[in-house]
Parts: structure tokens; C-alpha cells; sequence
């Protein structure tokens, strides 16, 4: 398998809409999950594997779990499409 792509995202629970954005180079990835019992931290694998064409479990949080910035290990997407989604500043809902 593929070596790891890591990504530093600051998540925003109980957001109204879920999506991904990038802003100022940074990934902001919105959840209406609150953050209680892990919801938050498993709708933001949901979120990032759809957005990157990958399954949610090559999605893991390597650290902040508590936190609302986290730092991400996205199995199988392709470093060029992230990439291109930072600099263009993609929105996705």
C-alpha cells in the first residue's frame, strides 16, 4: 500500500452544513456531528474520504483528537488532487 499523506485540518463541529473548504492554504472541514462520544472525529473521516475518492477506514486521526485542529493520515488519495485543492481554494458540500 501507498505511503500515508498527512494532513493538518482545523475542523468546525456543529457546523449547519457539511463540507470541506480550503482557506489560506489550510483544509477547514465542517461537521454537523457535535463533538461527543467520537461523532465529530468520525463524520470528519467521512467527510475527507469522500472528498479524496478514498474509504473512510485509510483515514485516520494521528493527533488531536480532542482537539479542533487534527492532524490527518489519508491512505490512497492522490497528493496532486489535495494539492490542487488547496491552492484553488475548492469548496465541496
Amino acid at each position: 500500500m501507498a505511503d500515508p499523506l498527512t494532513l493538518a485540518v482545523r475542523v468546525v463541529p456543529r457546523s449547519r452544513r457539511a463540507g470541506i473548504e480550503a482557506r489560506d492554504g489550510h483544509l477547514i472541514v465542517r461537521v454537523t456531528a457535535a463533538p461527543i462520544d467520537g461523532e465529530a472525529n468520525e463524520a470528519v473521516r467521512k467527510a475527507v474520504a469522500d472528498a479524496f475518492g478514498v474509504r473512510p477506514r485509510h483515514v485516520e486521526i494521528v493527533a488531536g483528537q480532542t482537539s479542533r485542529d487534527k492532524r490527518l493520515e489519508v491512505v490512497g488519495a492522490d497528493p496532486e488532487l489535495v494539492a490542487g485543492w488547496v491552492r484553488r481554494g475548492m469548496k465541496e458540500t
